[in-house]
């Protein structure tokens, strides 16, 4: 009998060793962390024996292969080993597209997949299509193939996700950016992160769909190294050569592969990268073949995502808005891109690597304030305090709202878009973003 061993006892991890145990196969999970009680009891419930707190390197290097968790680094010590055996690593995608037939939409970019592939998955369940999310949101996609198969999937695709990733082939392929991003992760090389990124339309064949945004530099330059055998779908901001989605004269329009049209301000979704979002959106429904008043509702009535530009409150004239989803550059200067009253901007965490002077113009022209939120700041006040806009320091959310609190203006808007990952004060971005709404909502 062929072993499984997972690394990671997480959401892809457990959903793993659920189908992998389904399909016959000696499976076993480690994770260096706790495992969560729900998993946990997965586990338990599919006889499936795992542990906790460490790795086993005598129950981990005798596997077949190895399903790793995307967030666990190649660099990690029991990676390292497991590659020096020559054991194959996949990730958990790779691992669920082996046992299923299923249509897979697969939605990657440094900014905005979260939304695009929720906003599908909007369309596709509003159409009355069988259904499911997965990826970086959802459940697990092993956990639905083994346990509740669905005839579509719209799956969000991060970089590590890609990166062990190998026959897996994407129905639709959407690829809506790709700015610096996790550097720390790929050697501080830029190529190596774009790589990655590209890695969506592997093994895509002359029946699959490649729909990517046209005006982003990066990848106009990367398309001419690859032998692209989809058919494409390039979108735009505005009307241009080659592109069959855009913006014009207020007007949403997509050209194939069914001709279909709304009015701009009828898009529930609002700001310049929404627009992206809504035309990779809607291209992919309609290839897919759903009605066009069925997409034209769908992109008029979504409620958006959490985390992502949602305004939580008005406390004394102040608009408090969690952006914890923001962590990068890019992703920030969309969201100060969107400002419209001044702004008190919360930035920082863990940095990646970060490069701020791309946002430097848009933070003078926008904020009336800035408070520092990261264990070590020192790199945000290298950067923005010569800006000569007040600043403050803090080091838990609990004091950031104080400072906000203290520094906002009836009128102003408290922006949390950090840059930068949450790892050095908080679980995640997901317990960011949560303590910074209860501590507002408390004011």
């Amino acid at each position: 009998m062929d072993r499984i061993v997972i690394l990671g006892g997480g959401e892809s991890g457990a959903g793993a060793a659920v189908l992998a145990k389904q399909k016959g196969f000696d499976v076993f999970v480690s994770d260096m962390s706790a495992i969560k009680d729900k998993y946990k009891s997965m586990l338990n419930e599919h006889g499936i024996e795992w542990e906790e707190g460490k790795h086993t390197e005598e129950k981990v290097l005798n596997a077949s292969e190895v399903i790793k968790s995307p967030g666990i680094p190649k660099e990690a010590p029991i990676v390292k080993k497991i590659i020096e055996k020559g054991i194959h690593v996949i990730s958990e995608i790779e691992f669920a597209g082996r046992y299923t037939d299923s249509k897979m939409i697969c939605i990657t970019g440094s900014n905005g997949k979260t939304t695009t592939t929720s906003l599908i998955y909007h369309i596709f369940k509003e159409a009355g299509y069988d259904v499911g999310l997965a990826g970086n949101i959802g459940n697990s996609l092993a956990l639905q193939v083994a346990e509740s198969p669905h005839e579509y999937y719209i799956i969000e695709l991060s970089s590590f996700q890609l990166d062990n990733m190998y026959d897996f082939h994407a129905n639709i392929a959407i690829l809506l950016n790709i700015t610096p991003d996790h550097l720390d992760r790929y050697d501080n090389c830029m190529q190596n992160y774009v790589d990655s990124k590209m890695r969506i339309i592997q093994n895509q064949t002359s029946t699959d769909s490649f729909i990517y945004w046209n005006d982003d530099p990066i990848i106009k330059k990367e398309l001419g190294k690859y032998d692209i055998k989809s058919i494409q779908y390039p979108f735009s901001r505005l009307k241009e050569e080659g592109s069959i989605g855009y913006i014009e004269e207020g007007e949403y329009k997509i050209e194939q592969p069914i001709p279909f049209n709304m009015e701009q301000e009828d898009l529930s979704l609002t700001g310049i990268h929404n627009i992206y979002n809504s035309l990779a959106a809607g291209i992919a429904s309609d290839i897919s073949g759903i009605k066009k008043e069925e997409i034209r509702k769908s992109l008029g009535d979504f409620p958006g995502v959490e985390h992502r530009l949602e305004k939580v409150c008005k406390v004394g004239g102040v608009q408090y808005i969690n952006d914890s989803k923001a962590t990068n550059v890019d992703a920030c200067w969309y969201a100060l891109e969107s400002m419209t009253t001044p702004t008190i901007l919360i930035i920082g965490g863990k940095d990646k690597g970060n490069d701020y002077s791309s946002i430097m113009e848009l933070v003078k022209k926008k904020c009336r304030g800035i408070v520092y939120l990261g264990a070590d700041n020192k790199k945000l006040h290298d950067n923005f305090d010569s800006l000569g806009i007040p600043t403050r320091d803090t080091h838990s959310m609990a004091d950031c709202v104080k400072a906000c609190y203290e520094m906002a203006e009836p009128g102003d808007t408290v922006l949390l878009s950090p840059c930068c990952a949450s790892f050095d004060l908080f679980k995640n971005m997901e317990d960011r973003g949560e303590q910074f709404k209860n501590l507002v909502r408390n004011l």
